[in-house]
Order: C-alpha cells, then sequence, then structure tokens
C-alpha cells in the first residue's frame, strides 16, 4: 500500500520545521525586563551550535543548590570575543549577568561572564541582534 500524498506532506512539512525549531528569537524565550545576576560554579561547558551553553550550580540564601542553564551565543561570535572551549572548565566560579527565560525556568541568556581573575567577557547574547534586526 502506498502512502497518500497527504502523509508524504505533512512528514515533508514536519522535517521542513525542524530547524526552525533549533534557533529562536530571544525575546520569545527571554525577557529583557528581568535581568538576573547569579554567581557560582560552572559544572559543565557545552561547545555546540546554534548557542554554546555551559551549566552553573548556585547556592541560594538557604544554602540549597540550584542548577542554572546558562545560553551563550554561538561559538563562532564567541570566538571574536576572546572565548575557546577552553575558556571555563568544571569547577570554575563565576558571575553571570543575563536575562530570565519567561517560563519561569533556570535558564539565562547571558550577557556578560566575570571570571575569578576579573576577567569579563561578552557572552554574545542574542538580545542585540533582535532588536538591532528591527530598527
Amino acid at each position: 500500500m502506498k502512502p497518500s500524498r497527504s502523509v508524504f506532506l505533512a512528514l515533508a512539512s514536519a522535517a521542513l520545521a525542524l530547524p526552525a525549531l533549533a534557533h529562536h528569537s530571544f525575546v520569545a524565550q527571554f525577557d529583557p525586563n528581568k535581568p538576573r545576576t547569579i554567581v557560582g560554579t560552572v559544572t559543565g561547558l557545552e561547545w555546540t551550535n546554534p548557542h554554546a551553553r555551559f551549566y552553573v550550580d548556585v547556592p541560594d540564601a538557604k544554602g540549597k543548590v540550584l542548577k542554572f542553564e546558562v545560553e551563550l551565543g554561538s561559538p563562532n561570535k564567541l570566538l571574536r570575543y576572546g572565548w575557546n572551549r577552553n575558556s571555563m572548565k568544571a569547577g570554575d566560579a563565576i558571575t553571570v549577568e543575563g536575562f530570565d527565560a519567561r517560563d519561569g525556568s533556570a535558564l539565562i541568556n547571558a550577557k556578560t561572564v566575570k571570571f575569578a581573575d576579573g576577567r569579563t567577557i561578552s557572552a554574545g547574547s542574542s538580545l542585540q541582534e533582535d532588536y538591532s534586526n528591527k530598527k
């Protein structure tokens, strides 16, 4: 039995939509009106497209450890700002300034990352891209 044309079209449409789901605009996922600063310890780094990301353990006021995911810009953009895949490692103490996820999850889009040695590097936030593209 041959699949119908409508089944084929539905599968083709779904396949074409997948790349669109992989990338998003800043304001679709993050709130520019909800800045947040976190201080914690890096637990891992993923140097992948379309966004690099790292994970941070952040103790709250009661000592409970909250696990945050921090989204950065693309690896290509990060290289231009001075990053590389060895810029941070598990155990590094960092401070992140960024913006909260709209859904309230422990996800932040980073604006800057400050390291224990005093270096502060732009995180390639997609916030600036979103607003500059609308001008």
